[in-house]
């Protein structure tokens, strides 16, 4: 398997010639966490093991939410998490996409531009509930934005898994969507993209941000109907904290080039992509988010705040949501390379050592 941190070794000198001018200190950030991540620059842990008192070092991961190499143990606590605000409705994947003509400015701005987005796709979504005559409530959704494609080309938008349900705080009631012969309704999707195209142009001028002189008149939403919305959960934490690309997908780095594989989108086939390394490189980059900015937010009675809402649904309802949380992944343990017992951390966050004086290896999949 070709690592990401090798890659950004071999072609970070050119990486940064021709994309200088276009980076951030979040891109710096990023790039140098990627190239140390588990490495003999990284800071290194002590362990011991608690048979025969064998001490090794042992490099810490770097964290950061842009490496497919860190952070699976975040990504399952995240989908946990989630699993347990379920409530019994039927779920729908509701996606808002910003334009093309924006996207440049979304880059540019992305503090403002991507959190209005997705506080608009939730208005969006909250209006049409409240006016709803089945539901005449505050909905609850689960956001997430993501920022490219399956090819990795800059795309914002942000997926809302929405259940067809809603709870009047005034009338203290909890009504969901009738389910018919054809399945349950949520929305009408060119409403929805009205709407929004409405709501997020109107905020944009009010955080006076400068519109693009042109753009369409039509905008694209989507709303798809995902049964009991554990699949969509576990769709959406697949990339939460993972990065953009999964390691056993870059297939070769080889004179100057790196190529990849994704899956079409239409044709459901596999599908290979083959650029030069420093734009390999900005490919991945380019979807680092500013420090600081939730990508994953919780809205209506979804939110972290309503814990004791979830809870009372779940008992006056008779709803279990145990049976959708998946099993545990436990980390692997390090095991003595001398006796194969257990190994214990005692100390972390140590200064790296020079190379010559780290003797193991990375562990791999291991995340402390």
């Amino acid at each position: 398997m070709i690592r990401l941190a090798s890659i950004v070794g071999d072609f970070e000198a050119d990486f940064l010639a021709q994309f200088g001018t276009r980076l951030n200190g979040d891109h710096l950030h990023a790039l140098a966490a990627i190239r140390t991540c588990r490495g003999p620059a990284s800071p290194m842990m002590q362990v011991q093991c608690t048979g025969c008192d064998h001490q090794k070092l042992v490099p810490h991961s770097c964290g950061h939410r842009l490496c497919p190499h860190c952070q699976h143990h975040e990504s399952q606590a995240w989908l946990e998490r989630q699993m347990q605000r379920l409530v019994p409705a039927d779920y729908f994947l509701v996606t808002f996409t910003l334009p093309a003509e924006f996207r440049g400015l979304a880059s540019a701005r992305a503090d403002v531009v991507l959190d209005l987005v997705m506080r608009c796709a939730w208005d969006t979504v909250r209006t049409f509930s409240q006016n709803d005559r089945q539901l005449q409530g505050t909905p609850g959704a689960i956001a997430v934005l993501h920022t490219h494609t399956r090819r990795l080309d800059y795309h914002p938008h942000v997926h809302l898994v929405v259940p067809a349900a809603a709870v009047d705080a005034a009338k203290q009631r909890w009504r969901r969507k009738r389910r018919t012969r054809k399945g349950t309704y949520l929305f009408n999707e060119k409403a929805l993209a009205k709407v929004f195209r409405a709501k997020l142009l109107a905020a944009l001028e009010a955080a006076g941000v400068r519109l693009p002189a042109r753009y369409p008149q039509e905008w694209v939403a989507h709303c798809k109907a995902v049964g009991a919305g554990q699949k969509a959960l576990i769709y959406l934490g697949r990339y939460l904290y993972r990065g953009v690309i999964r390691e056993q997908d870059i297939l070769a780095c080889h004179n100057g080039r790196v190529s990849f594989r994704y899956r079409d989108a239409e044709t459901g086939r596999l599908e290979k992509r083959s650029l030069a390394g420093a734009d390999f490189l900005w490919l991945v980059l380019q979807h680092v988010l500013p420090r600081g900015f939730r990508r994953a937010r919780n809205y209506g009675f979804l939110h972290a705040n309503c814990k004791r809402l979830i809870v009372l649904l779940h008992l006056l309802l008779r709803f279990d949501p145990a049976r959708f949380v998946p099993p545990r992944k436990l980390r692997p343990l390090v095991r003595c390379p001398c006796c194969g017992a257990v190994m214990m951390v005692v100390r972390t966050r140590i200064r790296a050592a020079p190379a010559a004086a780290v003797t193991d290896p990375p562990v791999s999949g291991v995340l402390f």
